[in-house]
Formats: C-alpha cells, sequence, structure tokens
C-alpha cells in the first residue's frame, strides 16, 4: 500500500536540463511528484541535440541550482558523464556511479538512493546492476526498457517503467487503464523521458492534458521514485 492506497503515479526524468524548470512547474501545478536524474560532471555544459524526433535545446542546469530547482521532487544519478555502463569495467562503473551520488548529495544535502541508467539502446545488464547493488548505496536503477505494466518489480536494480512520455498514444492508453482498473493488490503507473523533448513540435500541451487527466484522485498515491518503489 502506498499511504493507504494501491495505486501509485511517479515520473523519471534525465539529463538534467534546464527544460526541467518548466516540467516541475507543471508538476507542482498539479501536485505530482517525480525523480530526475543528474550527470554532476557535465551540470552547466550547454548544447542541442537531434535526432529523429527533432532539434531541441540541451542546455544542463547550474550545479549552483540544483537545490532550489528541483525542492519538492527527488535527484538521483545518471552518472559523471553519460557513459553506455555496459562497455566499462568494475572499477568504472563503481567510479561513474559513485561520484556522481556524492557529489549530488553535496548539492541537494540529503542522501540519494536511486539512479536512471545513461544511453540509449542495452544500457544495462544484469553485471552491471550486480556491481550496483554490491558496491553503492543505491537501493534502485531504472532501465529505458518499458513493460506496459503496473505490477510491482521484485528486480529493483533493473527496474522497468510503464511506459515512454514521448509514446503519447500508448501513455493515455495506460494512464486510462490505470484510472480505470481495479485490482487486489499494489499497481505503479511510472512514466520517464528527457524534458528537453517536449520541444520537439512543441508537444508540452499533450503532456499537460495527462498531468490534468492523472492528477487529483482520491485513491492515487503521488510520490517520487524513491518514495513509490522503496514502499514496502
Amino acid at each position: 500500500m502506498f499511504d493507504g492506497k494501491k495505486k501509485a503515479v511517479t515520473f523519471s526524468y534525465d539529463d538534467g536540463v534546464t527544460q526541467d524548470i518548466r516540467l516541475i512547474e507543471l508538476f507542482n501545478k498539479y501536485g505530482l511528484k517525480a525523480t530526475f536524474n543528474l550527470n554532476s560532471g557535465l551540470l552547466g555544459k550547454e548544447g542541442r541535440v537531434k535526432n529523429s524526433m527533432g532539434e531541441a535545446i540541451h542546455n544542463k542546469v547550474q550545479a549552483a541550482d540544483v537545490a532550489s530547482i528541483y525542492r519538492g521532487h527527488e535527484v538521483a544519478v545518471h552518472t559523471v558523464s553519460h557513459p553506455n555502463l555496459t562497455g566499462l569495467e568494475k572499477p568504472d562503473i563503481i567510479r561513474q556511479v559513485e561520484d556522481d551520488r556524492r557529489a549530488l548529495e553535496d548539492a541537494v544535502g540529503y542522501e540519494i538512493v536511486g539512479m536512471a541508467y545513461p544511453c540509449g539502446g542495452v544500457n544495462n545488464n544484469d553485471f552491471v546492476a550486480s556491481v550496483i547493488a554490491e558496491n553503492t548505496p543505491l537501493k534502485y536503477a531504472r532501465t529505458i526498457t518499458c513493460n506496459d505494466s503496473f505490477e510491482r518489480q521484485n528486480n529493483l536494480y533493473r527496474f522497468q517503467p510503464t511506459v515512454y512520455h514521448m509514446d503519447f498514444d500508448k501513455m493515455f492508453e495506460s494512464a486510462r487503464d490505470f484510472v480505470e482498473g481495479e485490482w487486489p493488490d499494489d499497481r505503479i503507473f511510472y512514466v520517464w523521458g528527457h524534458s528537453y523533448e517536449f520541444d520537439y513540435n512543441d508537444t508540452w500541451g499533450k503532456f499537460k492534458e495527462l498531468c490534468e487527466y492523472i492528477s487529483g484522485r482520491a485513491d492515487i498515491f503521488y510520490g517520487t521514485n524513491c518514495e513509490v518503489l522503496l514502499n514496502a
């Protein structure tokens, strides 16, 4: 149960870009909570990103602003410099995760217990997950492999989100199923993405519709990844 409720909604956003500020304003307006996964070694870096979906500014937030920007939400590890951890040896995996965790803890002033794997494609495996589980204090690590499911998962070190936020049709369909569904045990609706992706074709309005729809329901708990995934 999540604070006496069987349903929980949580969001997860990667890279620590300046568009997070606008997204957090949206979440705060609707009483939603999210976890933001940051690369401490890239904070303040400016750039652009371009792919098949479009092009967007990709400026990282400043290190000095991390605590204020993400107040009320959760900051989590995304590694120091965003490498694909499956291509690294054990010492380098630990360094990327632990150095990031320590730097982010210094920035926000609280214990950091989670992360999201960086990079697209195959960005995690059992070896990487075991290194993190056995050599760091982190308690969960999110993949980018969506499972279209609301069920709780046993392996939190290779946690699979429900849906990717740019797959709007599937996201809204899942949201409706989640809101209308009834189950005998706990269920989680978990959405992940990057906030800069809303700049592609200006889809902020579409995501606002999702926030309006999923929020303010008495039978749903709204929490950060930590609050939801680590709730026994």
